[in-house]
């Protein structure tokens, strides 16, 4: 008999590893609560002409896409199977796709909702997606992203509310982040100040690699890409800005100073810088002209966010995206939100061991199973205790009590009760610290107090 297993780039996760991840996805919806976003989902599913052309040349390539129910061939003949045209063929035995983002299926139902929302519309949401991505640390085909979005409204206070919120879910979850932002008008500028507006697209996907591979690689992509050595040259001197951020601005300012873009950026990236220092937040805001955010669809300043202690890549990420919705009928709707990559942030605590311990606790007191009569005691005892919102639990069979102490350690239960023949003839609770050992008699009405 076949191994059971699951596909590669999936997970699955055991009781312990999902109270910690509740844990995570707590804090952040949170705090996405006390800043007035509400929550929304939507399928799981898409219809391909929803995704794709959306996400890139890459972005389509990563895409699942699902085979039509029944005769999926129908639509297919011995022509289109002999060209091996891949697209062409996939064109045809595939209707919908397995969303890549949450970004893309938010632009769509505010367009098909357009009517039952009040604009600006500011939702969180927090779902899996997938991607046809090569599985490695870090990254994985199913995962998790938990997305907050203003929609509706052009401020640029959107852009700073946003940083106060990657502040505060990190202060949080007590991990230590630096964030880098850029504006995709400032590489639209860039790219006209070299003569390749067309390529733009070719050099935010090679420059936002540059952390990963190195300047070198960058510009052999670029090669590859078809611009010249000369061109890339050209480059270099906007690519290697340094000093504070208001150093790389001026410098920025001044060989920009023609470029309508660029400048239209640079102004942008100054108001949220602003708005950032006044805001006096724990994290770091670092310029990195090199940050490009590979989706097409964002417009206007982008974000990017790293744990300072962990090795990871990104753990958090976003922008400002104008057109997105036009795509689907309701034009002039720009939008701005940012991205919580769910699962880096799980593996970055668990690198930092920096998980609460009573993260791990379901339950916090186990009633010890001696027989009927006991089960019968403890049973009214532990509707009270559920009813004042402590979590709790009865061992369900009168098994050795050696068993049962190890099933509470086993599980990370704080607390034990017993109930014996004894405690119930005294109108008493023995009560045992799992933790210290320290066992003493309580009445029943002290457990709660006790055990909180």
């Amino acid at each position: 008999m076949q191994k059971p297993s699951i596909p590669k780039g999936t997970r699955d996760f055991i009781p312990s590893e999902m109270m910690k991840r509740i844990y995570i996805f707590d804090a952040i919806k949170t705090v996405f609560r006390r800043f007035g976003f509400q929550p929304i989902e939507t399928p799981a599913t898409e219809n391909l002409s929803t995704l794709l052309g959306k996400y890139g040349e890459e972005g389509d390539r990563l895409l699942f896409r699902i085979l039509n129910s029944g005769d999926f061939l129908s639509d297919v003949n011995d022509a289109d199977i002999a060209e091996k045209n891949l697209n062409r063929l996939s064109a045809k035995m595939c209707e919908k796709g397995l969303r890549y983002d949450l970004t893309v299926p938010f632009a769509r139902f505010v367009v098909q909702h357009q009517s039952e929302i009040s604009f600006p519309f500011r939702r969180y949401q927090v779902q899996p997606v997938w991607r046809a991505d090569r599985p490695q640390k870090g990254r994985y085909r199913e995962f998790y992203q938990c997305d907050a979005d203003v929609v509706g409204s052009n401020s640029l206070l959107n852009e700073a509310e946003l940083l106060q919120i990657i502040d505060e879910v990190f202060h949080k979850l007590n991990i230590r982040v630096a964030v880098k932002i850029n504006n995709r008008k400032i590489l639209t500028g860039i790219a006209e100040l070299i003569g390749q507006k067309d390529k733009i697209s070719d050099i935010t996907i090679a420059i936002d690699k540059t952390e990963k591979i190195g300047q070198e690689k960058v510009m052999e992509e670029l090669l590859e890409k078809g611009l010249t050595r000369e061109t890339i040259n050209a480059l270099q001197p906007v690519m290697q800005l340094s000093g504070s951020n208001r150093e790389k601005i001026a410098k920025l300012e001044t060989l920009m100073a023609d470029n309508e873009a660029g400048q239209a950026g640079i102004s942008e990236l100054c108001v949220i810088l602003d708005y950032a220092e006044s805001l006096n937040l724990r994290m770091p805001v670092e310029f990195d002209l090199t940050l490009a955010r590979g989706l097409n669809y964002y417009t206007g300043a982008i974000f990017e966010v790293k744990a300072m202690d962990a090795e990871m890549g990104s753990i958090c990420g976003g922008g400002r995206y104008d057109n997105l919705t036009g795509v689907f009928g309701l034009p002039d709707m720009s939008g701005v939100g940012i991205s919580f990559g769910a699962d880096r942030i799980y593996d970055v605590l668990t690198q930092l061991d920096a998980f609460p311990k009573d993260s791990m606790q379901t339950t916090r007191l186990l009633f010890i199973n001696f027989g009927q009569k006991e089960e019968r005691y403890a049973l009214k005892l532990l509707a009270q205790i559920r009813a004042a919102g402590i979590n709790a639990e009865i061992y369900p069979e009168a098994v050795k009590m050696k068993k049962q102490l190890a099933y509470a350690n086993n599980k990370a239960i704080p607390f034990v009760a017993i109930t014996g023949e004894t405690e119930i003839a005294a109108g008493i609770v023995s009560l045992k610290n799992m933790l210290t050992g320290e066992q003493k008699n309580v009445l029943p009405a002290e457990i709660v107090e006790q055990v909180r």
